[in-house]
């Protein structure tokens, strides 16, 4: 039984995880910051924070990019995880999830104004958070492998799509030493 294993520690390793922690909870916070200040720009010039009557605290846009940010970042940590090509599947997801979450603002009854406004923090946040996590995910995942050293190494190549040249070296080298090994 052969095991093929990537290097590439950014998929479902701990160091994966450790890697997405560390990239997206500043980023998430980022996010937060910019669209608390995107807010904060937007009442200094005269747009309105009125939403049905009640004002639109500017603290809310950067707390809930952080709730959602960290839906974001919980997304990502699954995708890697179970995905069969995370990054793709990530971005195609959180670029699905984006849109959608334009449409309660492109709906609400506010001054034009608002809804620009609300509509852009959305934007904004999605272009600070998703490519910071998404740079992070595999483009494939590594999965291990019970097949035979050949079967495996027609495989190769397939998961290896965009990595680090020396990683599908020493994926295949690997593959070869089992293969001189079942002889």
């Amino acid at each position: 039984m052969t095991a093929i294993t990537s290097p590439d520690r950014r998929g479902t390793h701990a160091g994966g995880t450790v890697s997405l922690l560390r990239t997206g909870l500043p980023v998430v916070a980022l996010g937060g910051v910019a669209t608390t200040a995107l807010a904060a720009a937007a009442q200094a010039v005269g747009v309105s924070l009125d939403m049905a009557g009640a004002p639109i605290p500017v603290l809310g846009f950067g707390v809930l990019t952080v709730v959602f940010g960290l839906v974001g970042v919980l997304l990502a940590l699954a995708l890697s995880r179970w995905a069969r090509q995370p990054r793709r599947t990530f971005v195609i997801t959180t670029v699905i999830l984006t849109v959608l979450s334009l449409v309660p603002d492109a709906l609400a009854d506010v001054a034009g104004s608002t809804r620009a406004l609300l509509m852009t923090s959305h934007l904004v946040a999605a272009s600070i958070i998703v490519p910071a996590l998404a740079r992070r995910l595999p483009r494939s995942a590594a999965r291990a492998s019970s097949a035979s050293p050949a079967e495996a190494h027609s495989r190769a190549p397939e998961g290896s799509e965009g990595a680090d040249p020396s990683d599908r070296r020493a994926a295949t080298s690997t593959v070869r030493a089992d293969h001189r090994d079942a002889r």
